[in-house]
């Protein structure tokens, strides 16, 4: 099936705030995709897109990213939580109660949604649509385990993990699905290239014995990324995709508590993406 327009979504946790005003500026401009793919944050922040909520996850931010109920480390040390995030409380308290989800628009809307996940045992992206009948969302909560962070996600047997691990900026099977053309939000700045990380030499250790595969990924994890960033920068060289990407994260953390930074990475994103609106309709023409 052919996609006119696919928009590829790179997580980042609470990075993925510019992501968010980039969507909400496209969403004011009527840029609608036909096809949204993301790992981790970028696919989670972006149903909100597919159902047009425009500022639900600035909003959802604003209100509790601060609350000792969203997030933090007595959450991680909870045995029947195992996650640095509350996750009956984000998945299921925020959109079905506090901060309701509009799943009337997001199951009518005909946009393909796709999550990247990562099978555990076999080490490699697993790539499932994320269907809008699920109140606690479950895909999503597998793309965002992220290892030592968030405990796995079980589905139909299998054990997942961050589907950023496999493939952090899913672009290529955007293109492999059908997809015309294509706009990539980045949630670093475009010269950043990623280095050994300390806390995935951690994971690795945690992981190894048991899932091998799972480990070895975790440990080319960094070349992977800044092989999809080449491809990627070639790929916009030769006028294929439109990319957009922070002039600068502002120091903003995975887990990030300052609103003044959450919000002045937000009005980034769409001020970006508002200015670059006319290229990316003679983009979107051609």
């Amino acid at each position: 099936m052919a996609y006119p327009l696919g928009l590829v979504l790179e997580g980042g946790a609470h990075r993925t705030v510019f992501s968010v005003g980039v969507m909400d500026a496209l969403l004011d401009a009527g840029v609608y995709a036909d096809y949204v793919i993301g790992a981790s944050a970028g696919i989670t922040y972006g149903v909100s897109y597919i159902s047009k909520q425009k500022g639900r996850n600035r909003e959802m931010l604003r209100r509790f990213v601060r609350s000792p109920k969203y997030m933090g480390v007595r959450h991680l040390l909870d045995p029947f939580n195992r996650s640095y995030y509350n996750m009956k409380y984000v998945y299921e308290t925020i959109p079905n109660t506090l901060l309701p989800f509009d799943y009337d628009t997001y199951n009518a809307s005909p946009t393909r949604k796709v999550a990247v996940l990562t099978d555990m045992r076999a080490g490699q992206a697993v790539y499932q649509d994320v269907p809008g009948d699920d109140p606690s969302w479950k895909v999503l909560q597998a793309t965002c385990a992220l290892p030592l962070m968030f405990k796995p996600v079980k589905l139909d047997g299998v054990l997942y993990a961050d589907g950023g691990v496999t493939d952090p900026i899913p672009f290529q099977h955007a293109l492999d699905d059908g997809c015309q053309k294509l706009i990539i939000v980045l949630t670093q700045i475009r010269s950043y290239r990623k280095g050994i990380e300390k806390m995935m030499g951690t994971a690795v250790r945690h992981v190894k014995g048991r899932y091998p595969a799972f480990a070895e990924q975790l440990e080319t994890r960094h070349e992977r990324y800044n092989d999809c960033i080449e491809e990627i920068a070639a790929l916009e060289d030769e006028g294929r995709v439109f990319v957009i990407a922070p002039e600068d994260t502002l120091g903003v953390s995975r887990t990030e508590k300052d609103l003044d930074k959450l919000m002045a990475l937000y009005a980034q994103g769409y001020a970006i993406a508002a200015q670059s609106m006319p290229s990316l309709k003679a983009y979107l023409r051609a």
